[in-house]
């Protein structure tokens, strides 16, 4: 995608890639990328929040009615055990009673251990 960038696109292919082509340096980086990016999510959704707790969000209509607030709990707590329970339910139920519905077609093929399958080539 970003060899498609006019003027630069090569540049910037060649500076993630960390040469001319897809290394271990590469893949270093894009492991480390991987490994740290939720960490850098949760730690700005955490000041986030911080940062809203001590100002508040904002109000477009600029009135203070605490006529419309609902308390976080009970409410959406039952709300979210609800559906939680109910997901559980519905997963559970699929797994146990219908295993095979979701399975990979290529498992009910039996296997014949005199021919190779076809995409592995000696």
């Amino acid at each position: 995608l970003l060899s498609a960038l006019p003027y630069m696109g090569t540049t910037l292919v060649e500076w993630v890639w960390g040469g001319f082509a897809v290394d271990n340096a590469t893949l270093t980086r894009f492991f480390t990328f991987h490994f740290l990016l939720p960490f850098m999510i949760l730690a700005m959704m955490m000041l986030h929040l911080l940062l809203l707790h001590e100002t508040g969000s904002s109000n477009p209509t600029g009135t203070n009615s605490n006529m419309d607030k609902v308390p976080f709990h009970p409410y959406f707590i039952y709300k979210d055990l609800l559906g939680a329970g109910l997901l559980t339910t519905a997963m559970l139920s699929l797994t146990l009673f219908f295993p095979l519905l979701l399975g990979d077609p290529d498992n009910f093929t039996p296997a014949n251990p005199l021919s190779t399958p076809p995409h592995i080539k000696p």
